[in-house]
């Protein structure tokens, strides 16, 4: 998930430029630009009104400012009016005079709406300067509905403050700010009696607001510190329970767990504090000591799953469904050294996303021991990568700023940690992680960049990698590999006897330079199982083996990152929702009054589908009786028992004998399973249309689709779910064999 200590919209980054300096091609040292003015200390005193939705704000701020008569502009929300600024003039420390100063203000855009607000040149002068900023207003954008078909994601807001709760992150530009500063913050933030604050840093003592400060005199205040420079501010509020411990690392580090939860899940609290503790003692020795002094779990009013420094705000519905897996609250905890301690400017290429996925979601699972989960995580990168990314929409990892859809995902997330996990092979496994932890010491608290990893990398590998970052981030596409024929002759004589494999490898369009494995299976069951170094567009292999060779694998580990077919993959309901031609076969009746649950997940995709082109959109089609399929394209069958049969002929021309239906349920895999209770998610290759997939969701009952309707696209990455009263029961990816070649034996003499 995003991290969000700063996710705001940034333009494509450029290309990076490297020459060549010293032993290694890295990025040499440049006359570096004069630094621009910059925030390094805001003190806040904030007040906040949820039925209002109001913001009432004094910012004292603190700038460097390294020339004088410049003018200084600042981004606030247009949604709050400035009510005075003021230069506060210091000796010593010590304040000796406040003096107001005139300020204009130049409207946003669509694409930034923040306003700018701007001091004249002739009231700055060189050094650090102190101004005080009122303002008040309204923060209001309501979370809505994510834009697209994945059911399970964020909602979108750029901040909200409401009777629900309070979020404000930077993206809405709640507090004064400019570009790239990294700041150190004092608040003190006036609530309702009965909420509870939660920002980055330390908190502080909470209590009755003094008589006269506070609009209400049943407000509270909390004191929060922020000692860390960050380049973002985010401030939540709300109903919370609050619980904490005193946890000392393995390591001996002295951090406080936390948990922020409402009354309702509070019961959660324990749960939560363990898990954090199990991944800050397995991240620690990887990444360096914890970078803040708190870690908490915090519960947020709508979807989400955020990162912020020291702490991460997770959605109510997902906190309930103990969202402590590696690739979630994992990936939060790992955000804390790699985009909260080390920051990246987005606009300049967002490798932060990447690294963490690889670090959380994958290497967790090699680092317990669980390898047959680390080959599935592998092949789900590759498998996304290669649906959600099709050749005509491809762009370099150096161009990802920050996810706004899957495709956006599969390139800076997925594709992105497999880059890592091709880097740890070139560099080897000591280097890989000695270097990542020299990048978060060197790099902490700082801005690093794709050429900074470079760098980093190169050093301490000793290697020259321009080659691996020219490839991997700043050019687009990834490796298609073919292996057309391979053959066996037998080997004679003394001082032993085997057979002589003889095969090639091409790559079609660009080479690429990557360790590809081959698994060799012979006869007797033997294996045999090698490395080709990938340099050039054809790569010969020639080996002696013991026994004949029979079958010949490409990468059966997924340890590269390539392109494959649609129909190499196995079927998906990610496979539907991505080919370009889509349809849905209604094989449901509605009742008088009362329409079919199934109507959920019409109208679901239909209004997703509001802006695209009449022409472009998902067709809604009648089941026929004969079971026949639109022309083109992948469809999704959505109907139970009044359509069984139809719905079975469908199954038995694409899916074979692997999923069935009958009177009294369904048969998935020889397994027989029945009950009203049922519901199958079904996805196969569509037969006479390669690439394009038939998904099957199939109920016994409107209840038992009515439990699973709403998180469909949750399960888009299996080939079957079978759920049972809502509840999973089984699912999985059909096996296939996909880039498998039969060795062939020659016939001419044997080798002697």
């Amino acid at each position: 998930m995003p991290i969000g200590s700063k996710p705001v919209s940034f333009f494509c980054c450029f290309s990076l430029v490297f020459l060549s300096c010293g032993a290694f091609s890295i990025a040499c040292a440049v006359e570096p630009f004069p630094s621009p003015i910059a925030i390094r200390h805001h003190e806040l005193f904030v007040q906040i009104v949820p039925e209002e939705h109001g913001l009432f704000v004094k910012d004292r701020l603190t700038l460097d400012v390294p020339q004088s008569k410049v003018p200084v502009r600042f981004s606030l929300s247009p949604t709050l009016q400035i009510d005075h600024i003021a230069l506060v003039h210091k000796s010593a420390g010590a304040e000796v005079s406040i003096q107001d100063v005139p300020f204009e203000v130049e409207p946003g855009s669509q694409s930034e709406p923040a306003q700018l607000v701007k001091i004249a040149s002739q009231f700055v002068a060189a050094g650090s300067m102190t101004l005080d900023v009122q303002y008040h207003g309204v923060i209001n954008d309501p979370p809505r509905d994510p834009r697209h078909l994945r059911f399970v994601t964020p909602s979108e807001t750029a901040g909200h403050i409401g009777p629900e709760g309070v979020y404000m992150s930077s993206e809405s530009h709640w507090y004064p700010d400019i570009s790239e500063s990294l700041s150190t913050y004092e608040l003190s933030v006036a609530v309702p009696r009965g909420w509870t604050v939660v920002t980055q840093g330390k908190a502080g003592e909470s209590r009755a607001c003094p008589v006269g400060l506070c609009r209400n005199e049943q407000m509270v205040m909390a004191e929060w510190i922020v000692t860390q420079p960050s380049e973002a501010l985010t401030l939540v509020a709300n109903t919370f329970v609050a619980s904490s411990r005193d946890w000392i690392a393995k390591t001996g580090q002295k951090i406080q767990l936390s948990t922020y939860l409402f009354p309702e899940d509070a019961h959660l609290a324990e749960e939560y504090l363990d898990a954090t503790a199990r991944y800050l003692d397995a991240y620690i020795p990887l990444l360096g000591p914890y970078p803040f002094e708190k870690f908490a779990v915090v519960e947020n009013f709508f979807a989400s799953g955020l990162g912020m420094p020291s702490f991460t705000l997770l959605g109510s519905g997902i906190i309930k469904r103990h969202y402590v897996q590696p690739y979630a609250l994992g990936h939060e905890i790992v955000h804390s050294w790699i985009g909260n301690d080390v920051f990246n400017r987005a606009d300049r290429g967002n490798w932060v996303e990447g690294l963490t996925t690889y670090v959380a979601n994958y290497y967790w699972h090699e680092l317990t021991g669980d390898h047959a989960q680390a080959r599935e995580q592998r092949r789900l990168m590759v498998q996304g990568y290669n649906l959600h990314v099709p050749p005509e929409r491809d762009y370099p990892i150096a161009q990802f700023t920050q996810k706004e859809d899957e495709h956006d995902n599969a390139i800076g997330y997925q594709k992105g940690a497999m880059l890592f996990h091709l880097l740890r092979q070139e560099v080897g496994e000591e280097t890989f992680w000695r270097a990542l932890m020299s990048l978060v010491r060197q790099y902490h608290g700082r801005y690093a960049e794709w050429r900074d990893l470079e760098r980093v990398f190169a050093s301490e590998s000793r290697q020259d990698l321009r080659w691996f970052f020219a490839q991997w981030v700043e050019q687009d596409g990834a490796p298609v590999l073919s292996l057309p024929e391979a053959v066996v002759r037998p080997v004679t004589g003394k001082p032993a006897q085997g057979f002589q494999l003889e095969t090639t490898i091409v790559q079609s369009s660009r080479s690429f330079r990557f360790p590809l494995q081959l698994l060799i299976r012979m006869d007797g069951g033997n294996e045999h199982r090698l490395t080709l170094p990938m340099r050039s567009l054809v790569e010969r292999v020639s080996v002696t083996l013991p026994a004949r060779p029979i079958t010949i694998d490409l990468d059966p580990e997924f340890m590269a990152f390539r392109r494959v077919s649609r129909q190499s993959l196995a079927p998906v309901l990610n496979h539907y929702v991505t080919d370009r031609r889509r349809s849905v076969l209604t094989a449901f009746t509605d009742e008088p009054g009362r329409p079919s649950p199934f109507r959920d997940v019409v109208a679901r995709i239909q209004s997703q589908e509001q802006q695209k082109p009449i022409g472009e959109r998902t067709a809604m089609v009648p089941v026929a009786e004969s079971g026949l399929l639109p022309q083109e394209g992948s469809v999704l069958v959505l109907g139970g028992p009044e359509s069984r049969s139809a719905i079975q002929s469908i199954l038995a021309d694409h899916c074979g004998e692997r999923a069935t239906l009958n009177d009294r349920g369904a048969t998935l895999l020889g397994t027989e399973h029945e009950g009203p209770g049922l519901a199958l998610l079904v996805s196969c290759h569509r037969v006479d249309r390669p690439g394009s997939v038939v998904t099957v969701l199939y109920a016994a009952t409107p209840q038992a689709v009515a439990k699973v309707a709403r998180l469909l696209f949750y399960y888009g990455w299996n080939s079957f779910v079978l759920f049972k009263d809502g509840a999973v029961v089984t699912r999985g990816e059909w096996p296939l064999a996909n880039d498998r070649t039969e060795v062939h034996l020659d016939e001419r003499d044997p080798i002697r």
